[in-house]
């Protein structure tokens, strides 16, 4: 990786550096060490930097965890960090010290692409970000919001089923489908009308434009650790492909904003996500005063956090469903015997509410296969004690949600795809697991003030999606391959995207 071309240097140079790093360091480690957690030993000069495999970082993290504890220190250059990697430590964060960590670190590309942490993510706890999280979440994201963009959500939701039924008869018999590919259409589209109030049929340019964005957000900088390396980023590209990833998602926000200020923009444009910002920044009676790098910052978060998420946790389903058939029948006679009795061909949100087990199977994808397998980094505001060590200010933290929903000591057979996992002994539907942020072993979308504050909008979409195309398809493997044939690895970037795409042929049920 980019971090060991520091290795290249000439010798003379390496000493120098490890000199200086040294006598600037030495004196502010002794002070604070203090009684940290355990961790692996590090190099000179890098740390722990070595070990970061950025393309599958929650499971080198995890690995690590394993053989140094639930609560592990590392040292990322000269910048401290922990690793949280169980139910229990995390509760002890994020609960009992919610304030200490609501930080967020400053590195160079969270910096860049939130228009210097101007958006909701990024930005540090602060009354900016205070003013800011309540004004767009009670803008964009009340219950009454939500239910607004439901006939898009069903109309999106159809058109991807009769995509899918075109592809299958226009197609040689027993034709896979690409459902990866379908469901980030879908999942693109869908984002797009609620956010900018257009389709994006050629959705591939801004499905890229989010790829390459979604890769350089997870790149190491690593003169963000080791100051004196700024010129090894430069020489490795790095610092070339954010600028070119931050002017490409600019241009096109203000392509768009362009758009919605024209007197001639379509009506489908009202009271979509950018349309009430807008109206946000020419209101001169709101609480927080907001410019277009407000907007664009805002748009980021939601496009990076929506799009890829919801996809992501569609296809994770689909795949837990189709290595483990008699989850995949029990949810769909699940759904086919509500809809039976209802004459419907379509399931809609208000059909969802009575489909328990097929919401403990998403329950469990997001356990299995959370969206986000390392929440956005946070970074101590004050020092706090933690399993009894010591957390100082300024230290990282990585929370492995990945790790935690397979804690062996918080859930049974951890590794297992169970749903009955989240019903009651009746096999109705647990509420008492949910993930809101109060179960510290299921936390898919966080906890506390830093909670995703979109979930709603997000699990919307993954159920009427979800229990449609369970609905309306048998789904069975092409020749030749086995359930076992079917892969759980995850593609590079901070979301948890299957890696290779999942084909399967279907077979219309109405």
């Amino acid at each position: 990786m980019d971090v060991l071309l520091f290795l290249t240097l000439p010798l003379p140079i390496i000493l120098f550096i490890f000199i200086l790093i040294r006598k600037n360091g030495s004196t502010q480690e002794n002070r604070r060490r203090g009684r940290r957690p355990p961790g692996p030993k590090g190099l000179p000069f890098i740390g722990n930097l070595h070990q970061f495999d950025t393309s599958k970082l929650h499971l080198c993290l995890s690995d690590l965890s394993n053989k140094h504890g639930p609560l592990m220190y590392l040292k990322l250059g000269q910048v401290p960090a922990v690793v949280i990697s169980s139910a229990q430590v995390a509760k002890q964060a994020l609960k009992h010290n919610d304030l200490a960590f609501a930080g967020r670190p400053h590195t160079t590309p969270s910096k860049k692409l939130s228009y210097g942490y101007l958006d909701i993510a990024s930005s540090s706890q602060n009354d900016y970000w205070r003013e800011m999280r309540k004004t767009v979440v009670l803008l964009l994201f009340t219950l009454k919001q939500v239910h607004s963009f439901k006939p898009i959500r069903e109309e999106e939701v159809s058109h991807m089923i009769d995509e899918i039924t075109n592809l299958t008869l226009a197609g040689p018999s027993g034709r896979a489908v690409d459902l990866s590919e379908r469901v980030m259409a879908f999942s693109t589209k869908l984002l797009c009308r609620v956010a900018f109030g257009k389709r994006f049929d050629e959705g591939r340019r801004f499905q890229k434009l989010m790829v390459d964005f979604e890769k350089v957000s997870a790149d190491v900088v690593l003169a963000d650790f080791i100051p004196l390396f700024g010129l090894i980023d430069k020489l490795s590209g790095v610092v070339y492909r954010l600028d070119r990833a931050f002017v490409n998602m600019d241009s096109f926000l203000q392509q768009l904003i362009d758009e919605h200020l024209s007197p001639d923009r379509p009506v489908s444009m009202d009271g979509d996500f950018l349309d009430l910002l807008i109206r946000l920044r020419e209101d001169d009676s709101a609480s927080v005063k907001i410019d277009w790098n407000n907007i664009k910052a805002i748009l980021m978060n939601i496009v990076v956090a929506g799009m890829e998420t919801s996809a992501s946790a569609i296809v994770w389903a689909l795949t837990a469903l189709t290595k483990k058939p008699c989850a995949m029948k029990k949810a769909q006679q699940e759904i086919r015997s509500l809809m039976a009795d209802s004459k419907k061909s379509f399931v809609d949100e208000d059909d969802i509410e009575k489909l328990t087990y097929l919401k403990a199977v998403i329950k469990e994808t997001l356990r299995l296969y959370p969206p986000l397998p390392l929440l956005v980094p946070k970074e101590t505001m004050e020092k706090c004690i933690i399993n009894g060590y010591d957390i100082e200010p300024k230290t990282f933290a990585f929370v492995n949600v990945w790790a935690i929903g397979r804690d062996p000591e918080y859930w049974k057979n951890p590794n297992e795809f169970l749903p009955e996992r989240f019903l009651n002994n009746n096999n109705s539907y647990d509420k008492s697991i949910d993930f809101k942020g109060q179960d510290f072993g299921f936390i898919p979308f966080g906890s506390g003030r830093r909670r995703c504050p979109g979930l709603s909008l997000g699990v919307a979409a993954v159920e009427m999606a979800l229990a449609n195309l369970l609905y309306s398809f048998d789904w069975e493997l092409p020749p030749g391959v086995k359930e076992e044939d079917i892969d759980t690895d995850a593609s590079e970037g901070f979301t948890m995207r299957k890696k290779n795409p999942l084909c399967l042929i279907a077979k219309r049920y109405v």
